[in-house]
């Protein structure tokens, strides 16, 4: 047993001290370069941890760098190079971006789709819609269903664009990827598109990538227990494009399947190939990560990318935060098709935003085109279903030092949703509409 007790975290909190914090943080590491050996991540824990016995008396409390600088020293000492390289990399990636995050008013983000956000603002204010204040207004004025027509419109309109773009190339394209950060809205967008291009009379093959997962004892977990799905390193990025590379030039495959109740994997059971007028159709959160298809030319690829662009202030004069909108979305998605609780989707969380900043959002600028699944209406919908959930988790999670970021999300949806007038009545929400992926009540299956 360590002979450290607590650590001290970056804001000052003082936690347990945890072995498994710091295996776990080496696996992640090898699992980004190929490794999957929990054995080895736990020995090199322990040498880390007797290291830091050997240069501290007992009682002392390490602050988290050290215990970072440790486990630098021990990876290479040891000859994981390429594990070192790559939790060094990570280590250097969270310090730059909480160093823009002070200055993150002054400095434009590589990670906003600038462009679009234009656009998006444009009709906000066009729309009266760019403030919180502004859509109580209209919300008083009972124009909540009006409201729903003139964002679906929009919604829709991207997807059109979408569709004629892929239609201008559809001699080249072989294969399709619909992809976004969480809870953008990416399975009924990709339902939707198909629809269009059939009535054009073109075909589509889906491809599920989820049954490329490792089997779950080779995922990533903390120390509560939670396992990290959100990184791409879960998906097996190497069969998954070595079975693109077959399937764009006319050869079958033999998709895998993964069971989730079990949580492992069995290799070649779904025989799949393309006709030569069939196009792949990938919805998947990492269709943009250049491990995933490597080795496909560009022109043989369309990407599309979609989150929820919102473009609205809050009372404070800040922008609804689109990660908190996304937040709410999988809340109620997993607690209505996954048996997950809200809180444990809150708690989670950190883990989803943290691969999405590294591994998703940074390559939006690969994408061929960007569709805005935002919908200003939701928000009134949200405070009326999860204003007290979120009351809750603020008083719950306050002042622990474990939960510092459940905490901070809680407080400030909470004070987001509270501003905004609630409604109930869902009834002007198409069946179809991409926020019925979440709100249930969809003619489509998910």
């Amino acid at each position: 047993m360590a002979k450290f007790e607590y650590v001290f975290k970056r804001s000052g909190a003082k936690v347990p001290f945890r072995k498994e914090r710091i295996s776990n943080a080496i696996y992640r590491a090898a699992v980004a370069v190929g490794g999957r050996d929990k054995k080895t991540a736990d020995i090199l824990a322990d040498k880390v941890i007797e290291y830091l016995e050997s240069i501290y008396k007992e009682g002392y409390i390490p602050q988290i760098e050290e215990i970072q600088d440790a486990v630098e020293k021990i990876l290479i000492e040891q000859g994981h190079a390429k594990v070192a390289k790559e939790y060094i990399l990570y280590r250097e990636e969270r310090n730059r971006q909480r160093r823009e995050a002070s200055r993150y008013a002054s400095k434009p983000s590589d990670n906003i789709p600038w462009a679009k956000i234009w656009h998006v603002l444009d009709w906000a204010v066009l729309h009266n819609l760019h403030t919180v204040e502004s859509l109580n207004k209209r919300i008083g004025r009972d124009e909540f269903p009006h409201i729903v027509h003139e964002a679906e419109n929009a919604y829709e309109q991207d997807i059109t664009t979408a569709a004629e773009m892929i239609k201008e190339r559809i001699n080249e394209i072989k294969m399709v990827f619909v992809t976004g950060p969480s809870s953008s809205g990416k399975t009924t967008t990709t339902i939707k598109l198909e629809q269009k291009l059939k009535k054009e009379g073109y075909k589509f093959v889906a491809l599920n990538v989820d049954h490329y997962f490792f089997d779950l004892e080779l995922h990533p977990k903390d120390e509560f227990g939670d396992y990290d799905f959100e990184t791409p390193y879960a998906l097996d990025l190497e069969l998954i494009n070595k079975h693109l590379l077959k399937l764009s030039r006319g050869e079958e495959v033999k998709i895998p399947f993964y069971d989730f109740r079990t949580g492992k994997r069995t290799l070649n059971v779904t025989p799949m190939h393309l006709e030569e007028n069939e196009i792949l159709l990938i919805d998947s959160l990492h269709g943009l990560f250049p491990e995933m298809s490597k080795d496909i030319p560009d022109e043989r690829k369309f990407r599309l990318y979609l989150e929820p662009l919102l473009q609205m202030k809050g009372n404070d004069g800040k922008y609804v935060r689109w990660t908190d909108i996304r937040l709410i979305r999988r809340m109620l998605r997993d607690s209505a098709h996954r048996a997950y609780n809200p809180k444990q989707t809150l708690e989670h969380w950190h883990y989803v935003r943290s691969s999405e900043l590294r591994n998703i959002i940074p390559y939006n600028s690969e994408a061929d085109f960007i569709i805005n699944s935002g919908m200003p209406y939701e928000l009134p919908l949200y405070a009326n279903k999860m204003l007290k959930y979120f009351t809750e988790w603020e008083k719950e999670y306050k002042g622990d030092p474990l939960h510092e970021d459940a905490f901070n999300r809680a407080a400030r949806v909470k004070k987001l949703l509270e501003s905004i007038i609630p409604v109930e009545d869902d009834s002007s929400v198409p069946k179809d509409s991409v926020l019925r992926e979440f709100i249930g009540g969809s003619i489509f299956k998910y």
